[in-house]
């Protein structure tokens, strides 16, 4: 797919007031549901000038502006738009007012960062796609796993070669919160009645970590049910990837079960390498430990993470990459056109459940 080029946020381009604060990038943020928390904090430490918080509920939005320092608060998402002119929206809202948001933040002339679920479903993607043929801004999906400390560092060891040939990768997915008649109720009440949930709230991640580290499938194989009957998707199954030379890539999922951890949200379970050289094993406290072929001992890989807000402060670090790449005209990660390709895949994933059977996936460029 042909993208316009890149317009950064220091381009003569941008917004008319994007030059106030000493070129300091204005951003603007609707949703202020529970897991916006996380952004609104990670931008309050990013050097924005945050012009803007919009919520359909007034005083959550201006709950935000007070907590987070925001200069000005919405319940109508066109007039903060027009009265802030943001370089950057970040939309955190439920996957049906995606489309109309990006839409509208794309003719008020600024980029965007969404949130996933990314849409409603892979015909409003490929629309959000047409979009931004048709503009030199940006539209970034939230896939903030990729940017988890612990799969950067992965990806740096698999590059140099640490375990050598990788056979297969496993991650087992077991974060204990699905049980009973009041699970996620606490923290996420929707999550009980989404159609597909486990892949798609979930298990899309694994999806995109599985890319970032390993490539691009070609074939797989999935199977999908439900344990709870409180709740109205899935919650437990496999899918099976399958890359070139015979590698595997195995998510086992069960939000039912959980998994050693001091803190059992901040991994969600453990992920297994395992390479003609040796073995690399992702625990529930974020430690990576390898072992060599042959040997019986384990040891321990030194990095730094900070165990800040979620996920090894991934919302951070992802925010960050977009506002570096706007300011030096480089292309960001999990751009729409490349975040599509999750969504195609995630689509085979419940086909091959439902059909029982192993898919060939289109070949990716």
């Amino acid at each position: 797919m042909t993208e316009q080029p890149i317009t950064s946020l220091t381009s003569e381009s941008g917004n008319p007031k994007s030059g106030q604060k000493k070129h300091t990038p204005r951003i603007a943020t609707v949703g202020c549901g529970y897991f916006s928390q996380y952004h609104h904090e990670a931008w309050s430490r990013l050097p924005v000038y945050h012009v803007g918080v919009c919520d359909h509920q007034k005083p959550r939005a201006n709950a935000f502006q007070k907590e987070f320092g925001v200069e000005d608060a919405f319940d109508n998402f066109q007039e903060m738009m027009r009265q802030t002119q943001p370089d950057l929206v970040d939309i955190i809202l439920p996957p049906e007012q995606h489309l109309e948001h990006i839409r509208l933040a794309l003719e008020s002339g600024a980029h965007v960062i969404c949130q996933k679920p990314f849409t409603q479903n892979i015909e409003q993607a490929r629309s959000v796609t047409e979009l931004t043929k048709t503009t030199d801004r940006l539209v970034v999906v939230h896939e903030n796993f990729r940017f988890q400390p612990w799969y950067r560092k992965i990806k740096s060891l698999i590059q140099n070669g640490l375990v050598g040939q990788i056979y297969q990768v496993q991650f087992r997915l077991r974060p204990g919160d699905g049980q009973g008649a009041d699970a996620y109720l606490a923290r996420q009440p929707y999550f009980q009645k989404m159609p597909r949930f486990l892949i798609q709230e979930t298990g899309i991640h694994f999806i995109d970590v599985f890319r970032y580290l390993l490539g691009e499938p070609h074939s797989l194989f999935a199977d999908l049910y439900r344990l709870n009957p409180a709740i109205k998707g899935e919650d437990a199954g496999i899918f099976s990837l399958e890359f070139d030379h015979r590698l595997r890539a195995i998510f086992d999922g069960n939000r039912l079960a959980d998994h050693p951890a001091n803190n059992r949200r901040l991994t969600l379970g453990e992920m297994h390498m395992e390479g003609e050289i040796g073995s690399l094993l992702l625990n529930g406290d974020g430690e990576l430990l390898f072992r060599r072929h042959g040997e019986n001992e384990s040891s321990q890989i030194e990095f730094e993470f900070h165990d800040n807000a979620f996920g090894g402060d991934c919302v951070y670090e992802l925010q960050k990459h977009v506002l570096t790449c706007l300011k030096t005209g480089t292309t960001p990660e999990n751009l729409v056109s490349d975040y599509l390709k999750n969504l195609i895949i995630q689509e085979y994933i419940y086909q091959s459940s439902s059909q029982g059977k192993r898919l060939e996936l289109p070949r990716f460029t």
